[in-house]
């Protein structure tokens, strides 16, 4: 049985970290992978849905920019360009290069088979450290007939080839948004079912708000507090009956209704690890589950985010290279790459009060209150929230939607992270004339209430 000091289950963004870091301090590494290495983000979610998103985002910011015409959109241009950026599915110079750094490459499913011991296609090999990273897969709502209609999940929204007259999506959260306008604004009739209240239910009800007019402008049919029951297929349309008796025909249904860990082949029992209810592995503070057997990335279930994965894959590596330190999830950014983009970080003003915090908060329209929404569009727009702390004088959470808003949701992470006092923010020194600045305007008028 070969020994390894590290096997890395699972090379998506935070396998790969914790794999590289381990290879550069010239350990012994043994990389396993099922599918593709870099996994679902470089191949089916982050990297393609952000190239698609970028041409309508652009040919929207030249509507709205003074002096411009309107930019035509290439389709198939668009689509050979997001090829080249999933590398037409391929991996082969990924899994060169890190041979090329010494590490041992393996295709294919692992197992655990006891302490320090898994199996890959009846290959045993045995390691020091073993770390799962094996991610995540979408959620499936159990809705009668799905499986008789065509359905997509993010796999085949990203890597479509052709642009679908009219689609259904399933789930108001961050997919849903980002697909939704995408799809709407290369001229598919598009239908957003959200089962809950808003849309982007896991942040302050007022974004919610904001967002759904936006979609509601791009000509997107929103229907809140509603769900699918049941799809058919009837001359030659798929036709689902939603819940408040109503029908919508379309051509596709796409599932944005989360995703789960991906944990039930990994026989976890040959280590005595029990997953959670919704499959995921509970890590400590070093994402350790047991001495020698470490986890990262979605199959934790901490935080569904690329970015919490490589976070993670430092945090282990760092761990297993004797430099340990815990991780803290205070100020995770939480961006959805719409138009304007939407940010939000840290705790809503509901999670804080349940906390016990007593809060203050206040909201900003950036149009009204800085330059720059003005020289970067004709009908500028955007605004940003933050909730304080009363008692500590600080910021606790934020939120922004507004041009770039996933670039300058950062400043509010780490006042959030490093606990900065309000005061310190009013008194920021910020670049005329950026978005930036409308944090000193918003941390001025928190000061008042505080």
């Amino acid at each position: 049985m070969e020994h390894y000091d590290a096997i890395v289950i699972g090379m998506g963004p935070g396998g790969e970290v914790a794999a590289s870091r381990l290879l550069d301090a010239g350990l012994r590494v043994a990389i396993v992978e099922r599918e593709l290495i870099g996994g679902e983000c470089a191949y089916w979610a982050c990297i393609p849905s952000k190239t698609l998103l970028r041409p309508t985002e652009a040919r929207a910011e030249a509507d709205r920019a003074a002096g411009l015409a309107r930019p035509v959109l290439d389709w198939p241009m668009l689509r050979d360009y997001r090829d080249s950026m999933i590398r037409h599915l391929d991996d082969a110079a990924q899994a060169e290069g890190y041979r090329k750094q010494g590490a041992t490459v393996i295709k294919g499913a692992a197992r655990l088979a006891g302490t320090g011991r898994i199996e890959v296609d009846g290959q045993h090999l045995s390691a020091d450290h073993v770390i799962l990273a094996t991610g995540s897969t979408s959620v499936r709502p159990p809705i009668d007939g799905l499986d008789q209609v065509p359905v997509w999940t993010n796999r085949e929204a990203t890597t479509l080839t052709d642009i679908p007259g009219r689609a259904l999506l399933i789930g108001g959260s961050a997919v849903g948004v980002e697909l939704g306008q995408f799809l709407a604004r290369m001229g598919t009739r598009v239908t957003l079912v959200q089962r809950a209240d808003r849309l982007l239910d896991r942040e302050d009800p007022r974004l919610g708000e904001i967002v759904a007019d936006r979609l509601a402008a791009d000509g997107i049919d929103v229907r809140l507090n509603t769900q699918a029951r049941a799809a058919r297929r009837e001359s030659g349309d798929t036709v689902v009956q939603l819940d408040d008796g109503s029908s919508v025909r379309t051509d596709v249904v796409i599932l944005g209704a989360g995703r789960r860990p991906r944990t039930t082949d990994l026989a976890l029992d040959t280590v005595g690890v029990q997953p959670g209810g919704r499959g995921e592995l509970a890590v400590d503070e070093h994402c350790k589950l047991t001495d020698g057997l470490w986890a990262l990335g979605d199959v934790t279930g901490k935080a569904l985010f690329t970015h919490v994965a490589k976070y993670q894959g430092r945090i282990v590596s760092d761990a297993i290279l004797g430099r340990p330190r815990a991780a803290d999830y205070t100020a995770v950014p939480r961006v959805v790459f719409a138009e304007p983009e939407i940010a939000a970080v840290g705790l809503t003003t509901a999670q804080a009060r349940e906390r016990g915090i007593d809060t203050v908060s206040t909201e900003l329209d950036v149009a009204e209150s800085i330059a720059r929404p003005w020289t970067y569009e004709t009908d500028p727009r955007g605004t940003l929230a933050l909730t304080a702390d009363r008692s500590q004088r600080t910021v606790v959470g934020a939120w922004a939607i507004a041009p770039q808003a996933g670039e300058w949701i950062h400043t509010a992470a780490l006042a959030i992270r490093h606990q900065l006092p309000v005061e310190a923010l009013a008194d920021t020194i910020a670049q005329f004339p950026t978005f930036t600045e409308a944090y000193a305007t918003a941390a001025g008028r928190l000061l008042r209430d505080l």
